[in-house]
């Protein structure tokens, strides 16, 4: 059994079918990919961000070839594009050739580029220079979603189907639902956002909390500023990586994101607030320690996401051009990231066991991009926790 209807919980429910399992995927919402997957940035990443070695490295880098064929395979939308990450300031230099050092570490297709040869991509570009990273692309990942439960028609999917409790028994799991309790032989917790919460009802003591963070986006109405993707150098002491351009499948251009702390676990908006879960995150040690630590760029994140005119600031160093009157507000994201007791954010993917249990903890981008790897994956540990 299945619990968490995104991309990472239906590619792991068809990777078990590809061999030869029986599956039950359980969704609270009324459809697939509600949540993460259906806020996203629908970038397959290439890769170059991670620590080599790490599960997010091997996974993205893996995860973009086995994505992009997948969906080529399944007639889903994808455009290898590629992008540019732009250094726009003398001091930005070394960090751009640190992160071409660890793309070429992670097996990533990218070269350093000139000023003027970054403009032959991006004429709107500001930049000293840049490195250009071949192997990015744009999909409609809802669409992968959604050629994923076509392939698992013959199996058990129930939307609107939370689960309520979870308990251990003879040889196999128990899970009640609104429809009743569920047996299933084994257990793979692809919650999301609720990963932790669904882990403590299954007996876990998770290592670490789920902590929403909201993602905000713009459109561009000058859409032909971009071509395609512009990123900026990421600040290695911040835990995102800062807004940027990306232009879709669509051709519409989208903006973002900044991180603010979201006032409900599914808080799409500054309205959307939940006393629990504020309270939640307030009990846990965790929180302060990490607002105490980035209390300056938190507030800065703050002011940018009340401010139309300090988010085009932020875009107008990767391309002059964007004015405040370039920006329509967009629907946001809100990113599941797990953060440990001593208030560091969790940098990779964190996936957790128990007997015939695998819960996967902390999944946020590049998550969807390594979907059909960390499927293998999951399905490798699940195999060996019932051995």
């Amino acid at each position: 059994m299945v619990i968490g209807g995104g991309i990472v919980g239906l590619a792991v429910a068809a990777e078990l079918a590809s061999r030869g399992d029986r599956v039950t995927v359980l969704e609270k919402e009324k459809r697939w990919g509600a949540h993460q997957t259906g806020h996203n940035s629908n970038v397959v990443h290439a890769g170059l961000y991670y620590k080599p070695g790490s599960l997010k490295a091997r996974m993205s880098v893996a995860g973009n070839a086995s994505m992009v064929a997948f969906a080529r395979e399944h007639g889903v939308p994808v455009d290898v594009c590629g992008k540019l990450v732009v250094a726009t300031s003398e001091d930005e230099l070394p960090r751009l050739h640190d992160l071409a050092a660890r793309a070429e570490a992670n097996g990533v297709p990218a070269k350093l580029i000139s000023a003027s040869e970054a403009r032959e991509y991006e004429p709107e570009v500001s930049c000293v220079a840049a490195l250009r990273v071949e192997s990015t692309a744009i999909i409609d990942f809802p669409a992968v979603c959604s050629a994923l439960v076509d392939l698992l028609s013959s199996h058990d999917l129930r939307l609107q189907s939370p689960a309520l409790a979870i308990r251990s028994a003879s040889g196999g799991v128990e899970v009640a639902t609104p429809q009743g309790v569920i047996r299933a032989d084994a257990l793979v917790n692809c919650a999301g956002l609720h990963s932790d919460r669904v882990a403590r009802l299954a007996g876990l003591t998770p290592s670490a909390r789920i902590v929403p963070f909201r993602g905000e986006y713009f459109e561009l109405r000058r859409t032909s500023l971009v071509r395609g993707l512009i990123y900026p150098v990421p600040d290695p002491t911040l835990p995102f990586l800062g807004v940027h351009l990306t232009r879709m499948l669509d051709g519409s251009v989208h903006c973002g994101p900044n991180a603010v702390l979201a006032l409900r676990r599914e808080g799409y908006r500054w309205r959307d607030i939940s006393l629990a879960d504020l309270a939640d995150v307030a009990r846990f040690p965790g929180t302060w320690r990490l607002a105490r630590k980035y209390a300056r760029t938190g507030a800065e994140e703050v002011l940018r996401s009340l401010s139309r005119k300090r988010f085009a600031a932020s875009l107008a160093r990767l391309v002059p051009a964007v004015r405040e009157d370039d920006l329509v507000r967009a629907e946001a994201g809100v990113r599941a990231q797990a953060m440990l007791p001593d208030g560091s954010l969790v940098d990779d993917f964190l996936i957790e066991m128990a007997t015939r249990q695998v819960h996967v903890l902390n999944a946020p981008s590049p998550a969807a991009t390594g979907s059909l790897e960390i499927a293998k994956y999951v399905a490798d540990r699940l195999t060996n926790s019932m051995e």
